[in-house]
């Protein structure tokens, strides 16, 4: 202990009793500060609450401890401490050593009052000292010290004769193992063999317990000896020791004086300074804490009233406003309410309760769809039923992620599809006497049944009623689309506020640590038992409440509750509302693509409402053209037909913006069915009259030329029938078309009044016009081919009767040929207004038949040419060359062309007739040439040369006498042959 006293340390007391420290001395080196634990660090000097904690350091604090803490405190004694026998060099290390059983060695804090000696220190004393040091061990070792020298022969003297003494005591005694209570070892010390053992006390016994004791005393007084020798030898350490540890308790009892008055001085201050504003900080503590209890309570009030609050709006179907309640309470259970024992039920009754909304509102929705689907159709009723219901029940399941609800909806359009068409029929049965429903029981016989205009009556029901339910649809569909639009919008506009709020704010961020330095500490100081980093947010908490007036959460979700209980109560479908409803439910709405794939479910719903309507109207057409009724229709009753499909699709088309072609290609369908009856009816008709034609001209009566009149005017279809007046005007020998005369036979007035009518039904039915065109050009080409067998064939000679076919039917028929050559172009142009351009290739059909028609005039102009050639090869064949003049070859000759002349003259207009006769005439010029080459007859200027000059002259007289014949005549060096 003499190290530690020297070196320990003795505080300078000021006048005030406190201790400083030397201002001259160097200011030491500043070491983390570690308080020592108390002697018996098992049970803790002081007593903290229940959940809390020391602090900012580890020992007794100052302020709140000094009168809890005392020396008393200490269960193990310092005496006992330094007496310790288990411990060996206990006063040599008592600060370092380990304290009792549990000690841990610590690091002892350095004293601010002794400055921090390093051995540079001494530098300049062991230079100076080393030299006489090894002198002095020099001298040492050479001549030992007399007093140590007796000293230590003294003390080997006494330790050998101290030996020789101990080693008289028997060995027993020294073991480790001695026990007095082992037989074995108490018959070694205490041998009774030397007694004995009959009994009795005899002289010798006596003598041998006597000398046994004197022994054992004797053993006895050599180890006292031997521990009093070595009790002297160790007496100056010894005494040494006990003056160290007064002198260490003289400084211990200054210390506790100095201690005693530095605390009664801190508890002063703690009195005066200290305790009050410490009393105001904890008393505004508690009453934030009761604030905050007070919220929670109050929160805890308004969950508990969400159930019934939301059976209440259940109960006026406000599922909107019920969701919207069921989620803030789940959000505050989850945040606020977290581990509060008596909600632990209500998530999961909660999440049941929004389960059983769900199936609610799906139920609901079916409900709505279906009393909207199937009510009256009528124009007075509105077009969408209860549109804030229809809002709030699209609105719930948007937010619960409910997209299927528009299958249910298309489900319920189908079935109300059907009823439309069977409440029609049923109406219209209704009024029919002559349709018994009991008996005729199902639909398509009740339509078939029907009249074709009772039939028609009830298609055009359907198509209005459809037209109605398609609008209501529409309406609906708008509805629903505006409540998606609304909700993506809301939803981007929460996107946009959610990114612009997670952006960090540049000018508060470098004031946040320096900001809540005091604020930590002062928490630290009050909140007793918390932790740095509880202390730290909680100071930062209320120091947001004081700056910006930032509400606590239990009372911020409890404004949350109970604004949406007063929402949900009073619940008005407004923007805003519906807003704030899905911000916050915006963890449940449905992403942008969701939304943007029920906008395109929407207008699908739309174009399948069409197309089932549509398919709807074909059921009934097809039922109705199922034993061949609609392919018997006239001309005029199938064009109202096909004009009211044409409408009806065509408002669908408006109304819906889709093509839908399951309508027109029923309605096409019959159409072909309507124009092959169509045209077979006509060529069978055709057929017939040219059968009973006897190819003579015939009348053309008014209403013919008044129909080739509209044709000229531009007009091509049929004029609608006058009533006979009182004055009918005469039928007329020619038709007029465009200044000439046509002489014609009755079919082909007929004829154009049949291509008249095939132009009509491409007026009235413009999706037939590639068919009609081609069954019109058919009957073109039949009208074509069947005259050509009946004239140019001489097939009228059987079928009719005639006796031959002369030129005037030759002539006859070539002009009425020539008739419909004139129209072929109109007709060509009325089907190409009405054709598609990818369509125009079957116009060649026109060209054929024109080239066709063409090709038979000239054939029936040559055959004309060839009647007169065969009575020229006959007459020249006998013309001789002698008197009589003119000759009876000549006078044949021109007889037969004025015969021929006069029965065409009429027929042909003078163009052809000339081009005709001069064809004829040329056949005569070539015979001519033929037979005087064959005579020998030469242009000599002889008898014969002037014979055969009077019979040209006679007959170049007798043609340029007739009509439009002035200049034919023979070329007299066209017949000559050459001179030899």
């Amino acid at each position: 202990m003499a190290s530690s006293h020297g070196s320990s340390p003795v505080p300078r007391g000021g006048r005030d009793g406190i201790y400083h420290k030397d201002r001259n001395t160097p200011p030491p080196r500043c070491r983390s500060i570690r308080s020592l634990p108390d002697v018996c660090p098992k049970e803790p000097t002081v007593l903290f609450p229940a959940g809390e904690g020391r602090g900012l350091c580890d020992g007794p604090s100052v302020v709140a401890e000094h009168d809890r803490w005392t020396v008393y405190s200490s269960k193990v004694n310092l005496p006992a401490a330094l007496n310790d026998p288990r411990l060996a060099k206990r006063e040599s290390d008592f600060f370092t050593k380990t304290w009792g059983l549990d000690f841990a060695e610590t690091e002892v804090m350095p004293s601010f009052y002794l400055p921090n000696i390093t051995r540079e220190h001494f530098g300049p004393y062991l230079q100076e000292m080393a030299q006489r040091e090894r002198i002095h061990e020099r001298c040492k070792t050479i001549c030992p010290n007399k007093d140590d020298v007796e000293a230590l022969s003294s003390i080997t003297t006494n330790h050998d004769k101290s030996r020789a003494e101990l080693e008289q005591v028997p060995k027993i005694f020294m073991k480790p193992e001695f026990a007095l209570d082992d037989p074995a070892t108490f018959n070694s010390v205490l041998p009774w063999s030397h007694f004995n053992s009959a009994g009795g006390k005899s002289s010798r016994d006596v003598a041998s317990s006597k000398l046994l004791q004197e022994k054992l005393s004797h053993y006895l007084d050599v180890v006292e000896v031997s521990i009093a020798r070595q009790i002297s030898l160790r007496s100056e350490a010894f005494f040494h020791a006990m003056s160290s540890q007064h002198e260490l308790q003289d400084r211990l009892q200054d210390t506790q004086r100095a201690v005693a008055v530095l605390r009664g001085r801190t508890a002063a201050i703690d009195r005066v300074m200290c305790q009050g504003p410490l009393r105001a900080l904890r008393t505004a503590l508690t009453r934030n804490n009761c604030v905050k209890l007070h919220n929670k309570l109050k929160l805890m009030a308004a969950v508990h009233q969400t159930q019934p609050t939301v059976q209440l709006l259940l109960s006026t179907s406000e599922f909107v406003g019920a969701l919207e309640l069921i989620s803030t309470t789940k959000e505050v259970l989850q945040q606020e309410l977290q581990g509060i024992h008596s909600f632990r039920h209500l998530g999961s009754q909660l999440c049941e309760l929004e389960k059983l909304i769900d199936k609610m509102m799906v139920e609901d929705f079916s409900m709505y769809a279906r009393s909207d689907l199937n009510r009256c159709l009528r124009e007075d009723e509105p077009q969408v039923l209860e549109k804030e219901r229809l809002e709030c029940l699209v609105f719930g399941l948007l937010r619960q992620r409910k997209l299927d609800f528009l299958d249910i909806y298309g489900d319920e359009m189908i079935m109300a599809v059907k009823a439309i068409v069977s409440q029609c029929v049923a109406e219209n049965v209704l009024h029919m006497e002559d349709i018994d429903t009991e008996v005729v029981t199902k639909l398509a016989d009740q339509m078939r049944l029907m009249t074709f205009p009772q039939w028609f009556e009830l298609l055009e029901n359907v198509f209005e009623s459809f037209l109605l339910f398609l609008q209501r649809i529409k309406a609906t569909q708008s509805v629903i689309k505006n409540v998606v639009l609304e909700v993506l919008a809301s939803t981007q506009k929460i996107r946009l506020l959610e990114e612009a709020g997670s952006r960090p704010s540049v000018q508060e961020a470098p004031h946040g640590p320096s900001l809540l330095q005091g604020e930590a500490e002062l928490a630290y100081l009050t909140h007793e038992g918390l932790f740095i980093s509880d202390a730290l947010n909680e100071a930062q908490k209320q120091q947001q409440q004081q700056q910006g007036g930032v509400p606590d959460q239990s009372s911020t979700a409890g404004s949350r509750i109970q604004q949406s209980r007063v929402e949900a109560s009073g619940y008005t479908e407004t923007s805003v509302s519906r807003e704030q409803s899905y911000m916050s439910g915006e963890n449940m709405m449905p992403s942008d693509l969701e939304l943007n794939r029920v906008i395109n479910n929407l207008q699908e719903l739309l174009f399948t409402a069409s197309d089932v309507s549509h398919d709807r109207c074909v059921k009934v057409l097809t039922a109705r053209a199922k034993d061949g009724s609609l392919e018997r229709l006239s001309s005029a009753e199938f064009v109202c037909l096909s004009q009211a499909v044409e409408g009806f699709v065509r408002d669908t088309e408006e109304l819906c913006g889709r093509r839908s072609s399951s309508l027109r290609g029923a309605l096409q369908s019959q159409a072909n069915r309507f124009v092959h009856r169509f045209h077979e009816e006509r060529k069978t008709k055709l057929s017939l009259l040219l059968d009973n034609e006897r190819w003579k001209q015939a009348e053309v009566p008014a209403e013919f030329q008044d129909l080739v009149n509209s044709i000229a005017d531009g007009r091509i279809g049929l004029p609608e029938r006058k009533i006979p007046g009182p004055e009918d005007r005469k039928p007329a020998d020619f038709l007029l078309v465009n200044g000439q005369k046509y002489a014609v036979v009755g079919t082909v007035l007929l004829l154009i009044r049949i291509f008249l009518e095939y132009c009509q039904c491409v007026n009235d039915i413009p999706s037939i016009a590639t068919d009609m065109l081609t069954r019109l050009s058919d009957l073109l080409k039949h009208f074509n081919s069947r005259s050509c067998q009946l004239v140019l064939g001489a097939g009228a000679l059987q079928v009719v009767g005639l006796k031959t076919i002369t030129t005037k039917n030759l002539a006859l028929a070539s002009r009425c040929l020539q008739l419909v050559v004139q129209y072929i172009p109109i007709i060509r142009a009325h089907f190409e207004s009405k054709l598609q351009p990818k369509q125009f290739s079957v116009l060649r059909h026109f060209d054929h038949i024109t080239k066709d028609y063409n090709d038979h005039i000239a054939e029936v102009s040559a055959k004309l040419v060839a009647i007169m050639d065969s009575l020229f090869e006959k007459v020249s064949l006998k013309y001789e060359v002698k008197a009589p003049m003119p000759s009876a070859c000549f006078r044949n000759v021109c007889k037969q062309m004025a015969k021929m002349h006069e029965a065409i003259s009429e027929l042909l207009p003078e163009e052809q007739m000339q081009m005709l006769f001069l064809k004829i005439n040329a056949s005569f010029k070539m015979h001519l040439k033929r037979q005087l080459a064959r005579l020998g007859v030469v242009n000599d200027g002889g008898p014969q040369n002037g014979l055969v000059v009077v019979d040209v002259a006679f007959y170049t007289e007798n043609m340029q006498a007739l009509k439009s014949l002035d200049r034919l005549d023979l070329n007299m060096g066209e017949i000559w042959e050459q001179k030899r």
